[in-house]
């Protein structure tokens, strides 16, 4: 087996429908499993998976454990070479995963690899690369203060040495994977991505971004930042920097003021997305169905339409391939905003920014 892709899912059943088909199509030409953890979801995400997804691994935890156990529980049962762990509320393009392995075959001393990100409006998300966080730069993050949190000296679409990459997307061989020592279970959430990939390059590992194929991740709809977001995320750092650096009284007053600046700054820095006055269909032909749920106008795409704010994309997965789709997100960032219609499914969704859920609208 070439690869093991590994998704620990909690309550996203449509997030994670769609993750699967777009992963189904990226994978038709390689030889490579899918294993779906799921941490004790009260949806029906299981169900689905069941239902339509029965060649795929399923693995139903009866409590939820968190990423790093969640995580570790789906690579024991894993026999690619390769691991790859993805977030469920994702969409890979039909050929990242034969770019990126590509890639890694021509490194010999190869430890995480990760790609190029970008959320629900097409905007590219920072941190897809990452330097070490120092104490107080972590602290600055979640200020909003975080040029030196993130790997800004790497373009966006460079392939280059890094120093940390985000669990939402990572790939390194299994072997590696054990030689690192796995996921460190005491992180139950939050700083596990920091922890692996800093443990890679104390093995003497070398982590790469390649930046040439995208990934479509619905941040909000896996990382909802309040006040308990907060809290797991100092908590994170402070078992980050116990582990491999000194303790001390500044990491413990940080934590605290974190947590409360935290909630303050985030109180007005949230704004509301306008709700679209029409509805603009990339397919072949209208979906009749969708358009008795939309309470605005639902019209074909037309070669040369301008994209404007009040517009909202639906990109149809029965007609558009997958990377089309990321790519026109991609191309055409904050312009408007879009959904995605999954193939042979009947709901659509997407999200306007990397800070709020996704939307979600079903129909028959």
């Amino acid at each position: 087996m070439k690869l093991s892709i590994i998704i620990l899912n909690y309550n996203v059943r449509y997030f994670l429908e769609l993750c699967l088909k777009s992963v189904q199509a990226a994978t038709k030409q390689l030889n490579a499993e899918i294993i779906v953890v799921d941490n004790y979801s009260t949806d029906d995400s299981c169900a689905m998976v069941k239902t339509l997804f029965p060649e795929i691994t399923l693995i139903q935890n009866d409590v939820n454990y968190g990423f790093s156990k969640g995580n570790n529980i789906g690579v024991a049962k894993a026999s690619g070479d390769y691991l790859c762990f993805l977030n469920p509320d994702t969409v890979v393009a039909e050929d990242t995963f034969e770019k990126l392995l590509e890639f890694a075959e021509q490194k010999r001393n190869l430890g995480i690899l990760g790609c190029k990100l970008i959320d629900g409006s097409g905007n590219f998300l920072p941190e897809s690369k990452r330097n070490i966080p120092k104490i107080g730069t972590a602290f600055k993050k979640l200020l909003g203060f975080s040029k030196h949190y993130y790997a800004t000296q790497i373009e966006e679409h460079a392939i280059q040495k890094v120093d940390v990459l985000t669990g939402a997307f990572m790939i390194l061989k299994r072997n590696v994977f054990h030689t690192i020592g796995g996921f460190d279970e005491q992180y139950f959430m939050y700083g596990e991505d920091i922890d692996l990939s800093y443990c890679s390059l104390k093995h003497g590992f070398e982590n790469y971004y390649f930046g040439k194929t995208t990934v479509l991740h619905f941040k909000g709809e896996s990382t909802i930042k309040d006040a308990i977001y907060a809290m797991r995320f100092f908590g994170a750092m402070k078992i980050f920097y116990t582990k491999h650096f000194k303790r001390n009284i500044l990491l413990d007053l940080l934590v605290f003021l974190g947590i409360k600046c935290f909630k303050l700054s985030r109180r007005s820095s949230r704004g509301n997305q306008p709700r679209p006055q029409m509805y603009l269909l990339h397919s072949n032909k209208l979906n009749d169905n969708l358009q008795k749920v939309l309470n605005y106008k639902l019209i074909l795409n037309k070669e040369g339409f301008a994209y404007q704010n009040d517009v909202q994309v639906i990109f149809d997965a029965n007609y558009l391939k997958y990377k089309e789709i990321i790519s026109q997100i991609e191309q055409h960032a904050s312009k408007a905003t879009f959904k995605i219609l999954p193939n042979n499914t009947h709901f659509i969704l997407g999200s306007n920014s990397s800070f709020g859920r996704g939307e979600i609208l079903t129909f028959q």
